[in-house]
């Protein structure tokens, strides 16, 4: 029997007889699970284990592990000790534990200097042990100072990595990093110039020749990328720079550094032994009147770090060089000049204020170099290890979807934020479009819109350039680092816990619970865990309600506040 006309080609219905015959004959067809190509996250971790028992067991039949042996444990006596009462407790001064910073202004200063791209910052970052500095095939990543510290037989000293040297290029950004250059030669008490062993010399090495031994400091020539010992006999090619020590190197495998180091730390100078104390942690009883503000409930900060985060070309740099009143990074129009993150220290009414700039941060497909991406990559993760952001805001371009991605990533990994709107003179006094001066109330209304995530933080409208309202930055990040390290006790959030008034908050049926009390279990930032009745996600407007109430019973300004929840055991 011929089929009907227009059904040849259908496919029969699941549940009709052909189509489970179908099915059947499709799971036949089926490759077992053995020959399957790709297996599914449970297969791969139990193949996974087995393979790591298999050879944990073989190694144990060779002898090559031992067990460990079995530790009786006695049971636990009984410890009678009298303790103190409330009154007592409350008397007694808390002991706090203080954490005594090193003091590395009094060690000497090694500069490792260069053409680009012979391996100047793959030396530094062998030196320190880190990944400091960006390290790359394209030349002239490095363009700032960057500073580490580098121990060798119980001496410590300071290295800094400095960008390649041109001495003849007119260029700006070349020009710069000369003068970037010229600050560490003239701080530096022993130089280390890096060469390419792979290439012959070139006419930039005779010029920076030159440049440092007119100097007359102690001079080391290091030949990098020197891997195998054949190699090691072209270096007597090298001698014709004039510099006396040569030594052959590989930065990237470590081989000739314990030579570089003996050679260099045999010229320095070290300070007397009572300067160069390491950090100690003594018991201390706080004094009356003295901050008792501590960092995860254990130490004393001595040191607040701040990353400047923001676009590219919105004033980061010069925001850095103001606020520490030197030339430390370079500042361009060229936007993406800034690659490695620059520290810089200062003391700021009796404090210590390291701030930190960044690359600037944008997306994806907006960066295509290798050191581009890079550089986003570290500026997120100097972000995370800071204690407050200072998010730039360009004043003339107003506050566009890439600040608040930028915002988000300082929300979420829990940093405080101070919103920076930088270039305010351009939008007002120094406007040259014919338009009104703009307000700083509809301005903050409008950041406040976009950035609603962020309504913890509070704005300040400033002018690197012209050195206007600097004074506010610091006066806020000093606010901000101590609401970020407020502790509030048990008993005052129970007391705050009774006058709050739960009905006024709306949350759904399926996610109300009845807190019995609350605690603050970390600082920086704030964290509060809820004893709760029910082990339930907490619902956002929930929480939102309750954040809102804290803040305006304690404050917080600038900082995150994270809650969790723990259900009552029954």
């Amino acid at each position: 029997m011929k089929p009907l006309k227009g059904t040849k080609g259908r496919k029969p219905k699941p549940h009709s007889k052909g189509g489970k015959r179908a099915t059947v004959a499709k799971a036949a067809r089926r490759a077992k699970p053995a020959n399957r190509a790709q297996h599914s996250r449970a297969e791969v971790k139990r193949g996974t284990a087995a393979k790591a028992a298999a050879e944990a067991s073989a190694a144990a039949r060779e002898g090559k592990l031992r067990k460990r042996p079995v530790q009786r444990q006695e049971p636990m006596r009984r410890i009678d000790v009298e303790l103190p009462s409330p009154l007592e407790e409350a008397a007694a001064p808390p002991v706090i534990r203080r954490e005594t910073a090193v003091d590395t202004s009094a060690w000497p200063v090694l500069a490792i200097v260069g053409r680009p791209n012979v391996g100047k910052s793959t030396l530094f970052n062998r030196l320190t042990g880190s990944r400091r500095s960006i390290v790359g095939d394209e030349p002239g990543i490095t363009r700032d100072r960057i500073y580490g510290e580098v121990e060798w037989a119980g001496q410590h000293a300071r290295v800094v990595d400095t960008g390649g040297i041109l001495p003849d290029d007119p260029e700006l950004i070349p020009s710069e990093i000369f003068r970037q250059a010229r600050v560490a030669l003239d701080e530096a008490e022993s130089i280390v110039m890096v060469v390419d062993g792979r290439t012959p010399l070139a006419a930039p090495d005779y010029d920076l020749a030159k440049v440092l031994l007119r100097g007359g400091k102690p001079l080391l020539l290091a030949v990098n990328k020197i891997d195998t010992e054949r190699m090691e006999e072209q270096t007597a090619e090298y001698r014709r720079l004039g510099i006396r020590e040569v030594l052959p190197i590989s930065a990237e495998h470590g081989i000739g550094i314990g030579d570089l180091l003996d050679h260099v730390f045999a010229t320095l100078s070290f300070p007397a032994e009572e300067s160069t104390v390491t950090a100690t942690i003594e018991p201390e009883v706080a004094a009356e009147g003295e901050a008792r503000h501590r960092t995860h409930g254990e130490f004393q900060q001595h040191e607040t770090s701040i990353a400047i985060i923001g676009r590219p070309n919105v004033g980061k740099s010069t925001l850095l060089n103001v606020l520490t009143g030197s030339s430390r990074a370079i500042v361009s129009p060229i936007p993406g000049t800034t690659r490695d993150a620059v520290d810089e220290l200062m003391e700021y009414d009796g404090g210590l204020l390291r701030f930190v700039d960044t690359a600037g941060i944008r997306r994806k497909g907006k960066t295509k170099m290798m050191a581009e991406k890079l550089s986003v990559v570290m500026a997120r993760r100097h972000l995370e290890a800071a204690d407050v952001a200072l998010l730039v805001i360009d004043a003339t371009e107003g506050v566009t979807s890439s600040d608040a991605t930028i915002g988000g990533y300082a929300h979420e990994s829990g940093r405080s934020v101070i919103l920076v709107v930088n270039k305010w003179d351009l939008v007002t006094t120094g406007r040259t479009d014919g338009k009104p001066p703009a307000d700083k109330e509809i301005f903050e209304e409008q950041v406040r819109k976009v950035l609603k995530y962020l309504a913890y933080a509070p704005v300040v409208f400033i002018s690197a350039a012209q050195g206007k309202n600097i004074h506010s930055v610091l006066k806020l990040v000093q606010e901000v680092a101590a609401e970020r390290r407020k502790r509030v006790s048990t008993g005052q959030m129970n007391r705050f816990l009774d006058k709050i008034d739960f009905q006024r908050a709306t949350v759904p049926a399926a996610n109300k619970m009845r807190i019995f009390y609350m605690t603050q279990a970390a600082v920086a930032p704030p964290t509060f865990i809820l004893f709760t009745n029910r082990q339930v996600k907490l619902h956002f407007s929930f929480q939102r309600f309750l954040e809102n109430q804290i803040r305006a019973a304690f404050g917080f300004r600038g900082s995150p506040i994270w809650f969790k929840v723990r259900a009552r055991e029954k």
